[in-house]
């Protein structure tokens, strides 16, 4: 028997949590839930889920961006996939490296000041973010996609078939 695909949910909103559970239990996936970052890297350590969806903006507006790249940083979590449920708009791109796009983005005088950069090779399916920290730095990090909120199966579930098949 196939052991259930764990997939962990973090987000401070109560009732997208809620629709995204059912969606996926529904689908067969053991889910767990987190409202803040501190739950959500405390479950990855020790659940080691197969997928984590995160939420942008939570406590800060940058503590999905925050956790996706503590979660990749890691050693021992580097390699578990991060989707990104994000309202912000997302920059699509086919051209390789979307790292190298990021920072043609950022030197670029129309799109230099936004605090957010959501790029997507389609592709490749390749995606990353690089956001200004309070600081003014520039970070990027890769993720495995994006979902655009608010959230829909029709959209959810094909996004997390392709990254949960690589």
């Amino acid at each position: 028997m196939e052991t259930k695909k764990k997939i962990l949910l973090v987000d401070d909103d109560v009732d997208v949590i809620t629709i995204v559970e059912a969606i996926l239990k529904r689908e067969g996936y053991e889910v767990l839930s987190a409202g803040n970052k501190s739950e959500g890297m405390k479950l990855v350590k020790s659940w080691k889920p197969d997928l984590a969806i995160l939420d942008v903006m939570m406590e800060t507006p940058y503590e999905g961006f925050e956790l996706a790249k503590e979660i990749k940083d890691d050693v021992h979590f580097r390699g578990t996939p991060v989707l990104m449920q994000t309202s912000i708009d997302v920059l699509v791109t086919t051209r390789p490296g979307v790292q190298e796009m990021a920072r043609e983005f950022r030197n670029d005088p129309n799109y230099r000041d936004l605090e957010v950069i959501l790029l997507k090779n389609i592709d490749t399916g390749d995606a990353g973010v690089d956001y200004r920290t309070e600081r003014g730095e520039s970070v990027f990090f890769p993720v495995n996609g994006f979902i655009r909120k608010p959230v829909s199966s029709d959209k959810l579930l094909p996004e997390i078939h392709r990254i949960l098949k690589n």
